[in-house]
């Protein structure tokens, strides 16, 4: 299901939230991130993933919605996970901008501002807990898995970024547009395919600084499992069969 409330003005940036079970956050999330769209004084439009949220999210948002034409709602029943998420909002997305940035309030969409005009400089800006400005709260379970899972990125793709999974990224929909039409990688090991096929197809990244804080220390160890697994076909791909290269070439 799309609901689009039709903004119809030229637009510059489309900012996609994907949700799943965010009731709890999402009112807010989508609150702040029009605020801060409006202070920035561009066009823009929020389009919210519904990724087959259990809970209240979906009807949240479509209520929201309805008394805010910047939101567009994008919505289906079975959970496909936040890559899958990303790539149907691009998709839809027609910004000449597009901002992504998870739904659980972990990061302000307050610092996106700096985001956007950096892009005068690069293709993607990506926030990175291991910047030296960055200002990262985060348990020492999670700073340790964290590091574990980039020392794996670097030596299994050759990605030479300091972070890869934090939660807020812009990018020129142009330039994106090769890369994410050959992306896979359903769930949370989507950021690292999105990086990899772009290093590749030679866009420059900008690691950015960040504000986080991430309180969570709950992980699913099936879910640390299938990270690791995709990484592994995202090697494969990159590598053995030059997957992504074929697609640039074509």
């Amino acid at each position: 299901m799309i609901l689009n409330n039709g903004v119809n003005n030229k637009l510059e940036l489309s900012f996609i939230l994907p949700a799943y079970n965010e009731e709890n956050n999402i009112e807010m999330i989508i609150e702040k991130t029009d605020h801060v769209m409006k202070q920035v004084g561009i066009e823009y439009e929020v389009i919210v993933v519904n990724d087959g949220s259990k809970d209240e999210t979906e009807k949240k948002v479509i209520e929201y919605s309805k008394f805010n034409g910047h939101v567009k709602v994008i919505s289906y029943r079975k959970n496909m996970g936040k890559g899958y998420a990303i790539r149907t909002g691009f998709f839809s997305a027609t910004g000449d901008i597009v901002a992504f940035i998870d739904s659980d309030l972990d990061i302000d969409p307050i610092q996106i501002n700096r985001y956007i005009r950096v892009l005068k400089y690069g293709d993607i800006a990506t926030a990175s807990k291991k910047h030296p400005q960055s200002h990262v709260e985060m348990p020492l379970l999670r700073r340790f898995l964290s590091l574990g899972f980039n020392i794996l990125v670097r030596l299994l793709t050759g990605l030479k970024l300091g972070d890869t999974q934090a939660g807020l990224k812009a990018g020129r929909l142009k330039s994106l547009e090769k890369v994410f039409s050959v992306l896979s990688v359903k769930r949370f090991a989507f950021d690292v395919e999105l990086f990899a096929v772009a290093n590749l197809y030679g866009l420059k990244i900008i690691e950015m600084p960040v504000n986080i804080r991430l309180t969570n220390v709950f992980f699913n160890p099936r879910e640390i499992f299938r990270m690791f697994i995709d990484l592994l076909g995202i090697t494969y791909r990159l590598r053995i069969r030059k997957q992504y290269l074929d697609s640039k070439i074509r």
